[in-house]
């Protein structure tokens, strides 16, 4: 028998990265390429789906040069997406007709606001989201509310609507599908938990006709396959799935109550709940992970804006770092922040907060502040973040979490996992493949294709790389989290 491949293609919110795996699951070939990161206001945050769409194909490229393969090697392949960034495309001429606006940007926040002062509950109770700018259907509205002759497009049929994914799909088929899964669906505030389709009553109170949104599928099927423009081969797509939920299922985290914190330009923790939604009483989201042999996979959600996203910001804002790997050394050159806290609400604060006012604030500063001081500072940040919405997904759940798998591209980072460790006061796992996320769509793939029987042969898959203890006492861990919090606290509302 010849040996098997499977690709996993992560198109996420900096870049996309592509890995080719062997039948024994070790990477034997990577592509990554960033793309550009547009601000034409303040808080508006854009990408160009032209730019993501050559940017994955040289992922994809890439991957294969490494891995010494060519695309008729590759027996099925899997995508995943950044979830609440979408578009709107023409779908005669395959043009864009705005950018894609991105899960960050801002400029819905009013209205939002409105929104949820007349339907917050209701939308809370069908979608398991709160009403906030940061999911897609708002996004959409405003595109099609601001481009001159949308609505005469809409109502010609000649407009598409999309997720990053969609638009992805409908792309490397050649125009052949147009759909979504429950998992991205879930995340753009259109979606009915309970009935497990695009609910109308949403539709029709933010003006959105059903007639333009794809088709939603099972996150584990073959959709179809791909076409000449992607590469020169027809290899068959079967999984597809939210980038948060493709690294729940690539950490392997299939047994309810188990919990995995993904480290990239955000912060995402998720709690598998099983086969029944569990709504947060404070702040979390309740969110759909997979859908598989007509069954969907609930998770509860605390989402941090901005994590590795304030390390770029070192690097490429204020320019004391030339590179994040840097930022260990920096660290643990200092024996604390002295007095330093960082809190990076660039685009407000997610979880718990959902407060879409508040504004990245440094407060502590003396004249001993060092450099070394602020980027200490930017990575306990991350870690408290992820702190604070643990504490919540365990009072919410009512599940005991004794342990955390971490992974993305800050978990190399010794100092960060210690400290998260430090922080939560439970260990902290970290696997040998730190990105779980195209590990996590090349195993829903395999699986759509019938190489895996069942998720226990994908369990055995997972492997340990470190694990970090926690090393403080419980009375210097309250002491940290309350200046934290004392420093969130002067940070919301920020914005009138």
């Amino acid at each position: 028998m010849s040996k098997r491949y499977y690709l996993g293609v992560d198109q996420g919110t900096t870049g996309t990265t592509a890995l080719i795996f062997d039948q024994e699951w070790d990477i034997c070939g990577k592509g990554y390429t960033e793309h550009t990161q547009y601000y034409p206001k303040p808080g508006w945050v854009e990408h160009d789906p032209i730019e993501i769409w050559h940017k994955t194909k040289e992922s994809v490229a890439m991957a294969l040069d490494k891995a010494g393969l060519k695309a008729q090697d590759l027996r099925v392949m899997g995508l995943d997406n950044q979830g609440e960034t979408c578009m709107v495309w023409d779908k005669n001429t395959g043009e864009p007709i705005y950018n894609a606006i991105v899960w960050q940007d801002r400029r819905t926040a009013r209205a939002a606001d409105k929104l949820k002062e007349e339907c917050g509950n209701l939308i809370t109770q069908k979608t398991g989201l709160p009403v906030d700018a940061y999911f897609s259907a708002l996004k959409i509205k405003w595109i099609l509310d601001n481009v001159e002759n949308a609505w005469k497009k809409v109502e010609k049929g000649e407009l598409l609507v999309g997720t990053l994914d969609t638009w992805l799909l409908w792309k490397m088929t050649g125009r052949e599908i147009y759909v979504t899964d429950p998992s991205t669906a879930s995340r753009t505030m259109l979606f009915n938990l309970h009935t497990s389709q695009w609910d109308d009553e949403i539709l029709e109170i933010i003006g959105i006709p059903r007639s333009i949104l794809p088709e939603i599928r099972e996150s584990v099927e073959i959709y179809g396959y791909t076409c000449t423009d992607f590469f020169e081969a027809r290899i068959p797509i079967a999984g597809g799935v939210v980038d948060q939920a493709a690294a729940l299922f690539g950490q392997a985290c299939f047994g309810k109550g188990s919990v995995k914190t993904t480290y990239g330009t955000g912060c995402f923790m998720l709690m598998n709940t099983g086969n029944k939604p569990v709504f947060s009483q404070n702040g979390l989201i309740t969110t759909a992970v997979w859908s598989m042999d007509k069954s969907i996979t609930f998770a509860l959600d605390g989402g941090v804006y901005i994590a590795g996203a304030a390390i770029q910001w070192l690097r490429d804002g204020l320019g004391i770092i030339d590179e994040a790997a840097e930022t260990e050394a920096l660290a643990q050159s200092v024996p604390d922040t002295g007095g330093v806290l960082f809190v990076p609400a660039f685009t407000g604060l997610a979880a718990p907060y959902w407060d879409q006012y508040a504004r990245g604030m440094m407060i502590g500063i003396t004249g001993g502040t060092t450099r070394a001081h602020i980027v200490r500072a930017t990575l306990e940040a991350i870690a408290f973040q992820v702190a604070e919405n643990l504490a919540v997904m365990r009072k919410d759940s009512g599940m005991p979490i004794d342990l955390m798998r971490a992974d993305g591209g800050a978990v190399v980072n010794q100092f960060l996992m210690q400290f998260q460790a430090d922080i939560l006061g439970i260990p902290v796992d970290v696997p040998v493949i730190h990105e779980t996320t195209a590990l996590g769509v090349a195993y829903l793939a395999a699986l759509g294709i019938g190489d895996f029987d069942n998720l226990d042969e994908i369990s055995s898959k997972w492997k340990l790389s470190q694990r970090y203890e926690p090393a403080i006492t419980e009375d210097h861990r309250h002491q940290l989290m309350h200046q934290w919090q004392r420093a969130v606290a002067r940070s919301q509302k920020w914005i009138e």
